[in-house]
């Protein structure tokens, strides 16, 4: 029997209001890590690679439909924390004509934000059975400062083991209250922590208030982790492997931009389920790059099972 690659998921879910203000809405979910973990979990479906996804949630309405959403997608719910009185985060979203979007937040009590507040956690106790963990910026972003080390305890613990550990560099300054400084600090704990660094150009220029893209670029290139992926929006998506010249791989022509929400969380999806079949970082680019295409053509930051792909690796 061929082996499983067993990956967990790290972050928060939101439920999702999407239309016009004071009128209609459309509820539904999403958050980065969880748009990714949907995305690697369908595009993985025939695969051995088994997706979890780690977050808390409450005993609500919203948090038993979203268990039931994410098992459909067949996602593990394993190391789901719940918690009586809590609720998920929310968040609203109106979308232009161009597909860029305005998102508001209402996410200081979301349940989420208490994942390691007990004496353990399912991820903590699963450690041994996992082959890879994937976290983002936000997913920092949300824990407390006792809650991140206990995050990167259990990165210490799962490479020490011989796991990997993928990071996405999502940046919103308005989840550090502290300010640049405290950001940039625990950012580099995660890239001198990580196997794979996924980079979203514009978000590292403002982390780091860098000059231009050119510069952006050259400071990606730099970061510790052996696998640096950059991603440019509608221009080439770059990858960084030592030893190599720098990959440059095409993204797909889309004809109109229907929302751009999930665009980088997919494109993580389409990457890492290649990477996890041990595909080449040039394959698992141009994966991530046309499952990314497809989903800025539908509204939502998750796509309908339908909408995606009859998927391969060329």
């Amino acid at each position: 029997m061929e082996r499983k690659t067993r990956i967990a998921l790290l972050g928060e879910c939101m439920i999702e209001l999407r239309g016009q203000l004071f009128g209609t809405m459309q509820q539904y979910f999403g958050g980065d890590t969880l748009n990714t973990a949907v995305y690697l979990a369908r595009l993985a479906a025939d695969s051995p690679v088994e997706v979890a996804y780690a977050t808390e949630l409450g005993t609500d309405a919203f948090s038993d439909a979203m268990l039931r959403a994410w098992a459909q997608d067949g996602i593990d719910t394993g190391l789901v924390i719940r918690e009586a009185g809590r609720m998920p985060g929310l968040y609203t979203i109106q979308v232009d004509e161009t597909g860029e979007r305005t998102f508001y937040y209402w996410r200081d009590s979301s349940a989420a934000r208490h994942y390691f507040d007990g004496p353990s956690s399912p991820l903590e106790d699963s450690l041994d059975s996992l082959d890879a963990l994937y976290f983002s910026g936000i997913s920092l972003a949300v824990l407390s400062r006792h809650g991140r080390e206990r995050l990167f305890a259990c990165v210490d613990r799962l490479r020490a083991n011989g796991g990997r550990v993928f990071f996405d560099n999502n940046f919103r300054a308005r989840l550090w209250p502290a300010g640049l400084d405290d950001a940039r600090a625990w950012y580099e704990k995660a890239f001198a922590s990580c196997d794979l660094a996924m980079i979203t150009l514009e978000d590292n220029r403002a982390l780091y208030e860098l000059a231009d893209d050119d510069m952006t670029i050259r400071h990606a290139c730099a970061l510790p982790p052996a696998e640096v992926v950059i991603k440019r929006g509608a221009d080439p998506t770059l990858v960084r492997i030592p030893g190599q010249n720098l990959i440059s791989v095409p993204t797909f022509r889309v004809d109109k931009v229907v929302d751009t929400t999930g665009a980088g969380d997919s494109f993580a999806g389409g990457y890492l389920a290649a990477r996890l079949q041990g595909q080449s970082p040039e394959v698992a680019a141009r994966s991530g790059n046309k499952i990314a295409s497809i989903v800025i053509q539908h509204a939502g930051a998750i796509i309908p099972r339908e909408a995606m792909p009859v998927f391969f690796f060329a």
